[in-house]
């Protein structure tokens, strides 16, 4: 939970870098939420109370949109790409491959976005 609560802290920030973990959890969190709205909405949806969840559900995804967008843009930045590659996942096939680029391993040390996000986590080396 506190990645998921890492990335709503870091809201609208686009700038430095974010580790794998960081990113495939907050995109996690957001799938299990989305699936049990909606799935309320189904069971509830001969009830009228439905509309509500998938409401709810909107409202949610309105709500994160932003800071899923920082958190891809930082994931890019950690491989040492672009933010705006983030624009080839509306590309029906192609856009496949931003997948591919979520999902590689970060650049070692620090690059032109920042200081390498895994370094900061890393235990202190015994003398």
């Amino acid at each position: 939970m506190e990645w998921y609560v890492m990335v709503l802290k870091r809201y609208a920030e686009f700038n430095g870098r974010s580790r794998r973990r960081e990113y495939w959890m907050f995109t996690l969190y957001n799938i299990v939420i989305y699936t049990i709205l909606y799935l309320a909405g189904f069971l509830t949806i001969r009830s009228g109370l439905g509309f509500v969840f998938f409401g709810l559900a909107f409202l949610y995804a309105l709500g994160v949109l932003v800071p899923s967008l920082a958190v891809a843009v930082r994931r890019l930045h950690d491989s040492d790409k672009s933010g705006w590659l983030i624009l080839i996942g509306i590309i029906p096939i192609v856009g496949l491959a931003l997948i591919v680029l979520l999902c590689l391993d970060g650049t070692p040390g620090d690059n032109q976005y920042g200081p390498n996000p895994k370094a900061a986590a890393a235990p202190p080396a015994v003398a």
